[in-house]
């Protein structure tokens, strides 16, 4: 597993006014580009649920999926991608879920999970933490348990964890968290 000294917040780079004036992003692309960092980031999430019995992990499209898959593979289970609409081939359960302006929409395919399944929600953020809870809704739809929540980044002024846990009690955890 990875050292629990590791420097995350040294690999990610904020920009300032983007997506749009007043706005600092976080871009954790660093973390990917660097071998270092990316087997910190899975070590450190897949480690933290180690020895869980986690089954599965889901992952919300798109950068869930680059996180999910490699924490999935670490813990020797698979990995089920929640798309957005339009995107899976088969019968699919969905969930809409409320953003800032609007609303969107994940799928997983119905045969992706079982009540045999213990899940791991793994994404690369978490704001406001209406993605997360999407995805734990729909690993229930299948019959699945939800075991726990796992983040690079953590928006903590926005409150993902009381949004979270109005529906969810399960662990939330994150590598780098933003007052």
């Amino acid at each position: 597993m990875s050292d629990k000294s590791f420097d995350f917040e040294s690999r990610i780079i904020d920009i300032p006014d983007y997506p749009e004036p007043g706005v600092v992003f976080k871009d954790i692309t660093p973390l990917f580009d660097d071998p270092e960092g990316l087997a910190a980031v899975v070590d450190a999430m897949a480690g933290h649920f180690a020895g869980r019995g986690i089954t599965k992990v889901v992952g919300a499209e798109a950068r869930g999926f680059l996180v999910g898959a490699p924490v999935a593979y670490r813990l020797g289970c698979g990995f089920v991608p929640a798309r957005k609409p339009g995107k899976l081939p088969r019968a699919v359960y969905s969930q809409t879920y409320d953003l800032e302006y609007g609303t969107d929409e994940l799928q997983i395919h119905r045969d992706a999970l079982t009540s045999d399944d213990r899940v791991l929600i793994v994404d690369d953020l978490v704001a406001t933490g209406g993605t997360a809870v999407a995805a734990a809704r729909l690993a229930e739809q299948a019959g699945a348990q939800v075991e726990g929540f796992s983040f690079i980044l953590e928006l903590e002024f926005l409150g993902p964890r009381d949004i979270i846990a109005r529906d969810y009690p399960q662990e939330v955890f994150s590598l780098v968290k933003v007052s």
